[in-house]
C-alpha cells in the first residue's frame, strides 16, 4: 500500500512520541517533516536521526521545505494558542488536512469511536484533549441507552507527564472538554476537571466520570460500555475500566442538587477508568499523553483512507 506524506508541529514530547509510533505501526501514514521552535530539542534531534527533515522555524520554516508540497496531513502538537496561528496560515492550503492535539476548539471535535465519520472531509479536525478522548466514549455509551441531563469527568494525571504544553492549555482543557462532553458525548451539560497529581513514584492516569441520566436498564448501559472499551482498546492498549461500572437510584423524593444544573432525579452512572502509556517516548504512566498520539494516529490513518487514498485509486 502506498503511504500519504504528514508533518508534525511540535516537535515536545507529544509530537515526538506521535512521530514514533507513526514510524513503528502505520502502513498508511508516512512522517516527512517535524518542525518545532528551538533547534536543541529532543524531539526534533531524534526526527533528524530517522531520516526525517526537521526545521526550528515553526510552521513557517516547514513550508519552506520541499517535503511540505507533498505533504497532506499535518498534526498540531503545540498550543491551542499556536495552533490558531497554524489554522489561519494553513487555509490557503485547503487539499491539507489538519488534526489538533491542543484543545484550541478549532473545527469539529473528534473522537475516533464516536464521531470521526461524520468528519472525515474536514479540513481541520480537533481531538478535544486527553481527558477527552478518556471520558467521552463513556458518555456516549450511556448516551447510547438514556438520556444523559449531565456529566462530570475529573481527570487526574501524574505532574510529570505533565510539560509546557499541558500546562499552557489548563484554561482551554477544562472548557474544551465540557463541550466535547455535550457535542460529542450527548450530555446536555457537563463538567470537566484536571489535576496534576504530584505523587512519586508517578501514578497512571486515572479518570473518574458521572454521568446523570433518565432511568434506563443498568445491564444495558454496562453492555453499551463494555464495547466501547472494547472500541477504544484497537488503538488505545493501556485503556481500561479499574472497576465495572457503579449505578445508584436517585429518587424524585431526595434528588440531588448539581451547581449549574439543578436539582437531578433519575439514574446515576459511575465510572472509573485508567491509561497505561504504550512507552513508545513517553513512560507509561504518562497515559494522558498516548491516548492523545494513538488518537491522532487512528484518526490520521482513516482520513489518509478516505481522502487521499481513495482518491490516488
Amino acid at each position: 500500500m502506498s503511504k500519504i506524506d504528514c508533518a508534525i508541529l511540535g516537535s515536545g514530547n507529544i509530537g515526538t512520541d506521535l512521530l514514533l509510533k507513526i514510524r513503528r505501526l502505520s502502513d498508511v501514514l508516512r512522517v516527512r517533516a517535524m518542525a518545532g521552535i528551538d533547534p536543541a530539542s529532543a524531539g526534533l534531534q531524534l526526527a533528524q536521526r530517522e531520516g526525517v527533515a526537521v526545521t526550528a522555524g515553526g510552521l513557517e520554516g516547514l513550508m519552506t521545505l520541499p517535503e511540505f508540497s507533498g505533504v497532506r496531513i499535518l498534526f498540531d502538537a503545540t498550543s491551542a494558542y499556536a495552533h490558531a496561528r497554524h489554522e489561519e496560515l494553513l487555509r490557503a492550503f485547503p487539499d491539507r488536512t489538519l488534526i489538533d492535539l491542543t484543545p484550541a476548539a478549532i473545527g469539529p471535535y473528534v473522537v475516533p469511536v464516536v464521531n470521526l465519520d461524520q468528519h472525515i472531509a474536514a479540513r481541520v479536525v480537533n481531538l478535544v484533549s486527553c481527558g477527552g478522548q478518556a471520558t467521552i466514549p463513556i458518555v456516549a455509551a450511556v448516551a447510547r441507552c438514556a438520556s444523559v441531563h449531565y456529566a462530570e469527568i475529573v481527570a487526574s494525571i501524574s505532574s510529570r507527564s505533565a510539560g509546557p504544553g499541558t500546562r499552557a492549555n489548563i484554561d482551554e482543557f477544562t472548557v474544551t472538554t465540557a463541550r466535547g462532553l455535550e457535542q460529542v458525548g450527548g450530555a446536555k451539560r457537563a463538567k470537566a476537571i484536571i489535576v496534576l497529581n504530584p505523587a512519586d513514584p508517578p501514578l497512571m492516569m486515572r479518570n473518574t466520570v458521572f454521568v446523570l441520566s433518565s432511568p434506563a436498564e443498568q445491564r444495558a448501559i454496562e453492555t453499551s460500555i463494555d464495547a466501547m472499551i472494547s472500541n477504544v482498546q484497537t488503538y488505545v492498549r493501556g485503556y481500561r475500566l479499574k472497576q465495572r461500572a457503579v449505578f445508584d437510584v436517585v429518587p424524585a423524593s431526595a434528588p440531588l442538587t448539581i451547581p449549574g444544573y439543578g436539582k437531578f432525579h433519575g439514574l446515576k452512572t459511575s465510572v472509573f477508568l485508567e491509561v497505561e502509556g504504550a512507552a513508545d517516548y513517553l513512560p507509561a504512566y504518562a497515559g494522558n499523553l498516548d491516548i492523545m498520539t494513538s488518537a491522532a494516529l487512528g484518526t490520521g490513518e482513516r482520513v489518509a483512507r478516505a481522502k487521499y487514498l481513495q482518491a490516488a485509486a
